[in-house]
């Protein structure tokens, strides 16, 4: 991360019940402040199915979240990121592009946003290679989604929003931004 965020500014660490600890780092780039998760990847992944877990062998992630700095309070985002990051432990869910995330609560303060949608790796942090047998580590970009947004996507998929967000030149770093035109 530090190669292609630099040093990070803040930190915070969160430990849930039952979890290994999740750090949250703050990096500023001009206008633009990312949080990225760090501890997520310590474990695979594991499909909640299986009988037992993997070990070694699994999809490992960290989630980078970007936004505009200074338009909002979003510093309080560094709970809702540790609650998401220990949620492939908490609740065995695997955590990919496409997937929508839902703390039930506003992301910050003021926030339009419950959710966020897990996007592609490889465009801002590349994948992190691990030893054999292990899966690469892949830094999933989030874009936050209102609720309106979170209820469309589910009826006509992750694909069909990011191509609405495009066509409509949405500002997904904007804290405070409405809701794309969903008709």
């Amino acid at each position: 991360m530090r190669s292609a965020l630099g040093e990070p500014d803040a930190r915070a660490a969160v430990t849930f019940l039952g979890t290994d600890r999740v750090e949250v780092l703050r990096f500023h780039e001009g206008d633009i402040v990312r949080y990225a998760t760090l501890g997520m990847s310590a474990h695979p992944m594991s499909d909640p199915t299986a009988m037992l877990a993997d070990p070694v062998k699994g999809p490992r992630a960290e989630l980078v979240l970007s936004v505009r700095a200074g338009l909002a309070d979003t510093d309080k985002a560094l709970r809702a990121l540790a609650v998401l990051a220990a949620s492939p432990q908490v609740e065995g869910v695997i955590v990919a592009p496409g997937a929508s995330l839902d703390v039930g609560e506003p992301l910050w303060p003021g926030a339009p946003f419950t959710s966020v949608l897990v996007a592609e790796p490889g465009g801002l942090v590349e994948d992190l290679e691990l030893d054999e047998p292990m899966d690469p580590v892949h830094f999933l970009p989030l874009l936050p989604m209102t609720p309106n947004e979170a209820a469309w996507k589910r009826v006509h998929g992750a694909q069909a929003l990011q191509e609405r967000w495009l066509t409509n030149g949405t500002d997904l770093r904007d804290p405070s931004r409405a809701s794309v035109s969903l008709t």
